[in-house]
């Protein structure tokens, strides 16, 4: 039995276009092998010693002989590419038909964005967060007016300045937006990003809240909290989920803070869930290859600290291919990686059908109920 799983899921770390990838114009999309060939190669030695370079071919990254952890790679089976797509199928939610907005935001969500803000919109394009406010930052702050934009899937995004629009207005004003939404029957997530900086050198505070309709069906975080699990949620996974069946959640602001609060918790959280969504969006290649790299330089610091009973994964909910012209998310398998005193080394988990499997298997090595989707595979990493 497990005491404790830390489970560290990133936005953008695709690696390899998923069978249906061509139906979202992503069939040429492979984020880290991409991205490390704009970089000149990625350093990333200890997820290649979990086994990263067995699942996926990535410049910068070996094959270790002899991996230290358990490897493979989750296939994404509900429509959609973002986070909230991917985060429910790892915790065994498959839906289907989500909405598109690859026309821009629809007339519908700027009405009642508008009408929540008191203020015109500027923008309404399908675009990417960087290059918005690139485009859009200058006359934010000249007229007032909050920058409004989609992933082109089903997303809406709003950022504003905090001269501009203090953050718990900008909050405030997005939560009475999707409420509005969502009561028109449309399933969009709103985003608020608050922005800071001076002019020429925006960038989002990192403080955004994402407002999402609860998940329809049992998840591996209701199953936890059923059966009396601690389930800590960092970063904006705690918004993913409608705030339901967590324990506790904790904002931060960036992915970095997200891995320290992690770590924080390993002296004061005995047992449970400790899921910590890391996002490291930027639209620029350099800062992306950083902030992955960084990461994986932490790593040892949390490896040093594990006891018998605790479970680390790593993996990711969506690719973020920025070769691409949008540098949206795009839709690609993640990899996944495993380690944790006594458990075995070097299982080679395949191709995963679905990433409720990881869910499930969660579930199943907490002992607590059955999700409706997903096969365990505790079986081949529990402890002999």
């Amino acid at each position: 039995m497990i005491n404790r799983v830390l489970l560290f899921v990133i936005d953008g770390l695709g690696i390899g276009p998923l069978p249906d990838a061509a139906e979202y114009g992503d069939a040429e999309a492979d984020t880290l092998a991409h991205l490390a060939d704009r970089v000149g190669g990625l350093s990333l030695p200890n997820m290649e010693t979990l086994g990263l370079g067995h699942v996926a071919s990535i410049p910068g990254v070996l094959s270790a002989t002899q991996p230290l952890g358990c490897f493979g790679r989750l296939c994404f089976t509900t429509q959609g590419t973002d986070s909230v797509a991917g985060h429910w199928e790892i915790n065994g939610i498959v839906s289907v038909g989500a909405p598109s907005c690859t026309d821009g935001v629809p007339r519908q969500v700027v009405a009642a964005v508008e009408q929540a803000l008191g203020r015109k919109v500027i923008g309404k394009d399908v675009a990417s967060l960087g290059s918005m406010l690139k485009e859009y930052g200058l006359d934010h702050l000249a007229c007032g007016a909050p920058i409004l934009w989609t992933d082109g899937r089903n997303t809406c995004h709003v950022a504003a300045h905090e001269a501009v629009l203090a953050r718990e207005a900008l909050y405030q004003g997005c939560r009475e937006a999707w409420k509005t939404v969502k009561q028109a029957g449309l399933f969009i997530r709103i985003v608020a990003h608050p922005v800071a900086g001076e002019s020429g050198h925006f960038q989002a505070h990192g403080s955004r809240r994402d407002f999402v309709v609860e998940p329809p069906g049992v998840t591996m975080l209701d199953v936890l909290n059923r059966s009396g699990q601690i389930v800590m949620g960092i970063g904006k996974v705690g918004d993913l989920f409608g705030g339901r069946s967590w324990t506790k959640t904790f904002s931060v602001l960036s992915a970095q803070e997200a891995f320290e609060e992690t770590i924080g918790m390993l002296s004061t959280v005995p047992r449970g869930l400790l899921y910590a969504g890391l996002d490291f969006s930027t639209d620029e290649a350099t800062q992306a290859a950083e902030a992955l790299e960084e990461f994986d330089r932490r790593l040892p610091s949390l490896f040093d600290k594990l006891r018998v009973g605790d479970l680390v994964i790593i993996t990711g909910s969506h690719g973020r291919d920025l070769s691409r012209p949008l540098k949206r998310p795009t839709r690609e398998y993640a990899p996944l990686l495993l380690l944790g005193p006594k458990l075995p080394a070097g299982v080679d988990l395949g191709t995963r059908s679905t990433a409720a499997d990881l869910g499930q298997t969660v579930a199943d090595a907490f002992g607590a109920q059955r999700l409706p989707v997903g096969d365990s595979f505790w079986e081949a990493i529990k402890p002999a």
